[in-house]
């Protein structure tokens, strides 16, 4: 049975919406796919490891716990900050974007509802805003204490 726009984000209706986990990995991998390929992504991708396999894990469990479903992620890393991960970036608006980016046409490829794909897209700004917000912050009390030095 289809999920309805508005049982989105209860339960596990975004991680059914999403295929469960065999969906999710494919959603990740096109996503980075993307990185690997469009320009505008190209500073986002160096901040990871030319070797791509763990980073698509990470995200593809990290997903699946996030949208509902099985708690994969932390079975297998632990406990995650996704801002406190990510602080240590140079994350501005133009990387926000980008990574929204491959993931909003990693999301068009997929089999999902259209109203799921922009559900899903507007809830993935929302991590996406807040790692930028936290990169900032960290980068301006570094300034700041490089200027007291």
């Amino acid at each position: 049975m289809p999920v309805k726009p508005k049982e989105y984000g209860k339960g596990d209706n975004s991680y059914r919406a999403a295929g469960g986990t065999r969906g999710i990995y494919k959603l990740v991998d096109r996503f980075f796919d993307y990185m690997d390929h469009l320009p505008e992504a190209r500073k986002i991708r160096e901040m990871h490891p030319q070797k791509l396999d763990e980073s698509r894990d990470k995200l593809a469990r990290f997903l699946c716990g996030w949208l509902g479903g099985p708690k994969i992620y932390q079975e297998k890393y632990g406990p995650i900050s996704i801002p406190g991960v990510h602080q240590h970036l140079e994350i501005a608006v133009s990387e926000r974007d980008a990574w929204l980016k491959c993931m909003s046409l990693a999301l068009e490829e997929q089999p999902y509802d259209p109203d799921f794909r922009s559900y899903l897209i507007q809830q993935l700004s929302i991590p996406a805003e807040r790692i930028r917000t936290v990169c900032q912050l960290r980068n301006n009390e570094d300034s700041d204490s490089d200027c007291k030095n």
